[in-house]
Formats: structure tokens, C-alpha cells, sequence
């Protein structure tokens, strides 16, 4: 079944995240297995499966990045397991200017604080790029939004390594 219908939402990457939450408490607790504990094998399994079903969806609306790349499947366009490689040479200069960076803030002797600085920075980035994505998914513009899915992966995954780096600097 299709994400958004399950949980009666329309088609458009910009959803209700409150109203989404309702309608899934409310999906779980109709379809929780034990709802079905004393029915016959095939209801039980029936109600596992769709409570699996349930959460998937869920998980992948809640997720913004999820989100988009859902609705970019929904037009034939598989982003989650491509090798696709990135052309636009002066966002992977940005990235590995990004990345060198937070390289360089791990050995600092002020770490935390230009590690804040940093973090403040790429969050305005995503936030501008995230913009960006939803205009594209709202109008419709499938290659131009999975460019910028594309890019927000880089910043996701970037994103992760600054919450190591954040981590280990917790532990020094």
C-alpha cells in the first residue's frame, strides 16, 4: 500500500508531522498484534505484517529525507540504492572543503567551540538546501529534486560525523 494513503494524507513531501503521528497511534493500535493474540494463525500473521507495514511507513514519512525519497520512488526514481555520482563540482569542492574542516576541528584545542560554529553552519546549509528539495518535490521537477536529495545525503551523512566527532569530544 501507498505511504501516504495508508495514513489518508495527500502525495506532497510537506505533511502535518502532529496529524501524521494521530492517524499512525491510531493505525497501531487497530493492527497491534496483540489485538489479534487469540485469533487464528493467519489473522495473527496478517495483523504482524501489517503492523511491520505500518511502521515502515511511518518511519519513512517522518524521515524528511525518507520522505523525499519515497515520493521520488512514487515517480520511478530509486535514489536509495543507486551508485549514482554527483556532477556539480563546486557542491563536492564544498564537501571536501566541509569535510577537511571537520578533520582539522577534531585536533583543535578549542574543538568544542569551533565544533558549534561548525554545526550552526551546516544546519543553515541543510535548512537552505531542505527548502530547496521540497520546492522542487512540491512542483513536481523529479530530476532537479533528486539532485537535491543527493546533495542533502552528503549533508546528512556529514551531519552523523559531526555527532561522532561530538561524542568523542564528550569522552576526552
Amino acid at each position: 500500500m501507498e505511504f501516504f494513503s495508508l495514513f489518508g494524507l495527500p502525495i506532497r513531501y510537506e505533511l502535518d508531522d502532529a496529524l501524521l503521528t494521530v492517524r499512525y497511534q491510531d493505525l497501531q493500535r487497530q493492527f497491534h498484534p496483540d489485538r489479534y493474540a487469540m485469533q487464528p494463525e493467519d489473522e495473527r500473521l496478517l495483523a504482524s505484517q501489517r503492523a511491520a507495514d505500518l511502521n515502515q511507513a511511518y518511519q519513512t514519512l517522518k524521515h524528511p529525507l525518507r520522505r523525499a525519497e519515497y515520493l521520488l520512488s512514487l515517480q520511478g526514481i530509486d535514489i536509495s540504492s543507486e551508485q549514482f555520482t554527483l556532477h556539480d563540482t563546486v557542491f563536492l569542492s564544498e564537501q571536501l572543503a566541509l569535510h577537511e574542516e571537520l578533520d582539522d576541528i577534531g585536533v583543535m584545542a578549542q574543538a568544542e567551540t569551533a565544533l558549534d560554529a561548525f554545526s550552526k553552519r551546516l544546519a543553515k546549509m541543510n535548512a537552505r538546501r531542505g527548502a530547496e528539495m521540497a520546492q522542487r518535490l512540491d512542483a513536481g521537477e523529479w530530476a532537479a529534486a533528486a539532485d537535491s536529495v543527493r546533495k542533502l545525503r552528503f549533508l546528512d551523512r556529514l551531519r552523523q560525523q559531526v555527532d561522532q566527532l561530538e561524542d568523542s569530544l564528550l569522552d576526552r
